[in-house]
């Protein structure tokens, strides 16, 4: 019997396309079998009590593009009132203390009070300066982590974070935060991977 050879060409495409057609099917069965678990994210707001002067310096620091140890120098001229807001005269002081340093690195006025207004904060009970808690999943599949996914940086952490996965909390993860002049990204989670064993 002849069989035309565009036939040929037509039941090729009916097998590859079949075939394709089951691969496709096979690959979204693999990511159906994927599962999504939150991830737990805790501390990562410590700061030095006795070099950090109550304040999460290396925030304040990155905000205005200092190191911090230059932070930590200009704030050890600064005189804490007690028992209140410090008067206009000490106000003044603490001011000329902290710009005679940070005024030769280019830091104006307005922003130091910009910075400093916004990781302002009062300790007493438990509060803590301006954040964003940050947010993860784990991508498992075949009961192992391939991957963490960060769906919210967040911001304002100024220590490493704990990051654990509920069912694995045998696998260490390693949060890197990256740090910015920008407000709302300094102290951010810039990844979470599985650390190697």
């Amino acid at each position: 019997m002849f069989v035309p050879s565009w036939s040929w060409q037509v039941w090729s495409v009916l097998l590859v396309g079949g075939l394709t057609g089951g691969l496709v099917g096979c690959a979204a069965q693999l990511n159906g079998a994927e599962t999504q678990v939150p991830v737990t994210f805790s501390g990562g707001h410590e700061i030095d009590r006795r070099k950090d002067f109550g304040r999460p310096t290396i925030l304040i620091a990155a905000a205005l593009g200092v190191k911090q140890e230059v932070f930590r120098q200009a704030f050890s001229g600064v005189t804490p009132s007690r028992g209140g807001p410090p008067s206009g005269d000490e106000a003044r002081k603490n001011k000329q203390a902290l710009m005679s340093v940070l005024a030769p690195h280019g830091i104006s006025n307005d922003r130091l009070d910009e910075v400093s207004n916004f990781y302002r904060f009062r300790p007493q009970g438990g509060e803590i300066w301006s954040h964003k808690d940050a947010a993860a999943y784990a991508v498992v599949d075949g009961g192992k982590i391939k991957k963490i996914v960060v769906t919210e940086p967040g911001y304002g952490y100024s220590s490493p974070l704990t990051a654990t996965v509920a069912g694995f909390e045998s696998v260490k993860l390693e949060v890197k935060l990256q740090l910015s002049t920008d407000l709302k990204k300094n102290g951010s989670v810039a990844a979470v991977t599985i650390a190697m064993p």
